[in-house]
């Protein structure tokens, strides 16, 4: 397995795009599994269409499901900050995506995006893995 870890900016929008990136990780690799994971007890990652509207609407239905309001026991940072504590039970850390002759097998309109709605701390990683097939 080869693996590398990548530092991203993030907290400032809620989606971070990463689809370059895995693919350029990808390229030159032939076929296999690349493995995207974000290691943050705050952030998820997520396959999406990206540019249409999805990442206003993914906001909405994040916050009608997990509120910004001062209701979770997790209270430390800023106010609701226990909702970015509960966000990676529902947007998974992880995901698997199979490449094909170097390129992720993506879907037309499907990218890959790092979710994360924690403002407190804008600086993650993002470690991608490949297993050859």
């Amino acid at each position: 397995m080869d693996t590398e870890t990548f530092d991203l900016t993030t907290g400032t929008e809620l989606v971070t795009d990463v689809t370059g990136l895995v693919r350029e990780y990808c390229r030159g690799r032939g076929d296999g599994l690349c493995h995207v994971f974000v290691p943050h007890a705050t952030a998820g990652l997520a396959l999406i269409e990206t540019g249409s509207g999805t990442e206003p609407d993914l906001g909405q239905a994040i916050d009608r499901l997990l509120p910004r309001e001062d209701i979770y026991r997790h209270r430390h940072g800023s106010t609701g900050h226990g909702r970015d504590h509960v966000l990676p039970a529902f947007i998974s850390p992880s995901l698997t995506l199979p490449v094909v002759d170097g390129m992720p097998a993506l879907g037309t309109w499907q990218s890959v995006v790092v979710v994360d709605s924690n403002v407190d701390n804008h600086h993650r990683q993002l470690r991608l893995s490949f297993v050859a097939g």
